[in-house]
């Protein structure tokens, strides 16, 4: 069972608590990361339908999130994590934070996150190789037609999706 780090709103550490009990509704505030993946100059971005996971399965996220372990650095575990989702790895930038909560759709718990926002650029020809466990879809997709569908069709993507892409 992996313990997830607890903070307070200024992502000082407060504790750790394992994972299924932060996530029992209503959420208890956790540390959190996500990564955004852009190729062709920042006008794509590559993007993934939740697969295997407990909460938000099956909607659309952005290119990769996840925890850090107890006594890692986030910058340490986000490109692992990337590595471990979709089979490749980059630079990745810090950008941005936010904390966030959000009831599960389908009754199964709840996210309540101190996020941190990481960009990473890539090649036109990256290959992804997403692991199946992780990723049940995955596409890139061009920024307009994004922030369109999300607006459009707000339902399709997990909630810190929409808070997080502005960070980008």
């Amino acid at each position: 069972m992996q313990n997830l780090i607890l903070v307070d709103t200024d992502n000082r550490k407060l504790g750790v608590m394992p994972r299924q009990e932060a996530h029992a509704s209503p959420g208890t505030l956790h540390r959190a990361f996500s990564i955004y993946i852009f190729r062709k100059n920042g006008t794509e971005l590559l993007i993934q339908k939740r697969s295997g996971k407990k909460l938000f399965a099956g909607l659309w996220a952005n290119s990769c999130c996840s925890h850090p372990r107890e006594g890692e650095e986030i910058t340490d575990v986000a490109p692992r994590r990337l590595q471990e989702e979709l089979g490749f790895t980059c630079a990745l930038t810090p950008v941005g934070e936010f904390v966030y909560q959000a009831e599960d759709p389908d009754g199964k718990g709840a996210e309540h996150e101190h996020v941190t926002v990481f960009r990473g650029d890539v090649k036109d020809d990256v290959t992804v190789k997403a692991n199946p466990d992780e990723v049940a879809e995955w596409k890139w997709i061009p920024v307009k037609d994004l922030r369109d569908d999300m607006k459009n069709h707000p339902d399709n993507y997990a909630p810190w999706f929409h808070i997080g892409i502005q960070k980008t």
